[in-house]
Parts: C-alpha cells; structure tokens; sequence
C-alpha cells in the first residue's frame, strides 16, 4: 500500500491547477481547489450541493456547513478567495442548471471517488508533478502548508476532526528537511 504525501512545493501545486486551467477543465479545477483549500474528506466534497455554497440570489455564501460523512460531526469552512474564483470561474464556463451537484457526472449526480482520483492523479502525471497525487494527497496538502505558515498542529487537529494529535502528525508529512530548518533557525 502506498502512503500518500502532501505536496511540499507551492510551484507544484500551481503547475496541478494550471494543468486543468490550461484544459478548460473547470470542474477539474474547482475540484482540486476546493481540496487544497478545504481539508475535506473526497467523499464529504463530492456530496456538495451548488445550495450548499450558493444562496438563494445566486451569491456565493461565506462558508459551507456540512455534516461530515466519516466523523458526523458539523464542519464550518470558510469559502476562502481561492475557492471563489474557481466557483466563478466554473459558473462562468458551465450551465449549472442542469445539476444540483458541484461535481455532477453529466447524468445528474456527482462524480465517483473513483473518477475523482482519476482526475487528480491524471493531473499529477500530466502536471510532470508524480504519479502519486491521491485525493488524500491534496488533503494532507492543506495541512502541510498550514503547518508550515504556523498554524499550531493542535488546530489543524480540529480543523481535521482527528481523534489523536498522532493521526494529525502523520499528516503533516514532516520530513527531515522540516526537521532540519528547525535546527538551523533555532541558534541560542
């Protein structure tokens, strides 16, 4: 079994987004962005209604709430600047009125966790970024780079909805050169 990664470098992670931009996949793009910028389950972010993010008068909502499916729990999630331009930009390159779903299959229903990795990992290989960008992937990515930024581990825990701070630290992906920048800034 293969252990997924998060992706390390930023220039990485515009090279995925620009792979589906350059392809005038919208759905692809709105897709990945809202896995980078949401830490969502692939399962939780298929189930996203357009109601879900869009009010009554067609305006994008502040945040999604959501009941995750694995955990049960209530997520609250800011729609941040990122995920509205995707959503724009989709809207303004789609007919949504034909689906109720964000990533809707064509047949009025959402796409397959299945279909989902085949399009993120269709998007690392064609992006030259790997051959092992995983929906998981993309998950663990948003932590990594909130931990990087300074984001205490104990917050991610709960933005995660983990049960132990050692699931949260698997995610985290950290590395020896993380280990390692530690050491080097740290000269008492």
């Amino acid at each position: 079994m293969n252990l997924t990664h998060p992706i390390r470098d930023n220039k990485d992670i515009k090279k995925l987004k620009n792979y589906f931009l350059m392809r005038e996949e919208y759905r692809n793009y709105m897709l990945i962005t809202f896995c980078l910028n949401t830490a969502l389950r692939i399962s939780d972010i298929l189930n996203m209604k357009w109601s879900d993010i869009l009010d009554g008068n067609n305006k994008i909502r502040s945040h999604v709430v959501l009941k995750e499916i694995k955990t049960g729990k209530t997520s609250e999630i800011l729609i941040n600047s990122s995920i509205k331009e995707a959503v724009r930009l989709y809207l303004k390159n789609c007919d949504k009125s034909r689906s109720i779903y964000l990533f809707d299959n064509g047949n009025g229903y959402h796409i397959s966790r299945s279909q989902a990795h085949r399009i993120i990992h269709a998007g690392g290989v064609g992006a030259g970024i790997g051959n092992d960008i995983s929906c998981h992937s993309l998950r663990k990515t948003f932590g990594y780079h909130a931990w990087k930024s300074g984001v205490p581990p104990a917050l991610l825990m709960e933005i995660y909805n983990h049960s132990s701070y050692a699931v949260t630290k698997r995610y985290l992906g950290i590395i020896r050169e993380d280990k390692d920048a530690v050491f080097s800034k740290i000269l008492l």
